[in-house]
């Protein structure tokens, strides 16, 4: 059954056809979405690399922002005493 799902296989134009190329449109962008964008079109690998390590990086900078926030409103996170009974 996947010998038919085989992308190499498909035939519908006729003819043999070249790989689709997924590339971003870095025309009207600039600073840091342009080299984002010619970072992804340049290198995949480079690009998914660099989105694994940043991923949780950001996730902790936003956790620890939020934190910092709701400790200067008075909520305390660390110290926190059931409401269930």
């Amino acid at each position: 059954m996947g010998f038919f799902c085989w992308p190499g296989l498909v035939w519908a134009s006729g003819e043999k056809v070249d790989a689709i190329v997924i590339v971003a449109d870095t025309r009207h962008l600039s600073g840091l979405m342009a080299w984002w964008g010619n970072l992804y079109n340049e290198s995949h690998v480079y690009f998914m690399l660099l989105t694994i390590v940043l991923i949780p990086l950001i996730g902790v900078a936003f956790g620890l922002i939020a934190d910092l926030i709701m400790g200067h409103m008075g909520i305390d996170l660390e110290s926190r005493e059931l409401a269930e009974h």
